[in-house]
């Protein structure tokens, strides 16, 4: 045996997801905060929801202690709110808030795309493209979650190119606070199909590095968005009634 070989890390035998490579290289309350964070994003757990501590620790089979520490960790990321002495609860984002959440968005947005447009080699615009072909193979399939999780995927890459860490953090947090608000927007009829050609269309100028369009493009697909979430929850309060009725 090479002397280097004897002294080198031996290979992991498990995936960088597998649950045992997880626990090796995160803490308990991270984890923790993960599979809340998944529940919450994927409307396991609804907005308005009370967590409780005994109960979430029960379920995942670990002490109250990691619990309390993640619920520490989804209010900073905005999922969750303290209310004292009644408890933790899953967020709700109201219209005026979504508004102002949308808004800050559109300026973010539209500020990473232009710094994206110029730093992007032709791997990332590669790794965006896969994104959305994704996306696009979701939407055939009508498989919401997984438009879902890939479109978040996108946007987060597109922050990332714009190397900005204090912008990375700020996006992430108000991303998470629109989370329950719109996602059921994305399932409303035709508005993936108009979903994935605004995300091509950003890619095109991002490839192209036009800082100034692929900002705009940005900037006006999150306002976009925000009009489709706004008539999705609309006509979901109309329906109500019916269906209620229906029942009856």
């Amino acid at each position: 045996m090479h002397k280097d070989e004897a002294t080198s890390a031996p290979r992991r035998g498990v995936p960088d997801d597998h649950p045992i490579a997880l626990m090796q290289s995160s803490s308990l309350p991270t984890l923790v905060q993960r599979e809340l964070t998944q529940q919450i994003i994927a409307g396991d757990l609804r907005a308005g929801a009370k967590l409780n501590e005994v109960d979430v620790a029960l379920r995942l089979g670990v002490s109250r202690g990691p619990v309390r520490e993640a619920f520490r960790a989804l209010e900073e990321s905005g999922l969750v709110r303290f209310e004292k002495n009644r408890g933790v609860f899953v967020r709700q984002v109201s219209l005026e808030e979504a508004d102002e959440i949308f808004e800050l968005r559109a300026l973010l947005d539209e500020y990473a795309g232009r710094r994206a447009a110029r730093n992007a080699t032709a791997d990332d615009v590669f790794v965006l493209e896969k994104l959305v072909d994704g996306m696009e193979d979701a939407a055939r399939r009508g498989e919401i979650d997984d438009y879902f999780a890939l479109n978040l995927e996108f946007h987060d890459r597109i922050v990332e190119l714009a190397g900005n860490a204090k912008l990375a953090r700020l996006y992430r947090r108000l991303v998470n606070e629109l989370h329950l608000y719109r996602r059921a927007s994305l399932g409303a009829a035709g508005n993936l199909p108009v979903s994935v050609a605004e995300h091509r269309a950003i890619i095109d100028r991002i490839a192209a590095h036009q800082p100034a369009a692929a900002g705009r493009l940005l900037h006006d697909h999150v306002l976009q968005s925000r009009e489709r979430a706004h008539r999705a929850r609309v006509a979901d309060a109309q329906a109500k009634p019916r269906r209620t009725r229906s029942k009856a």
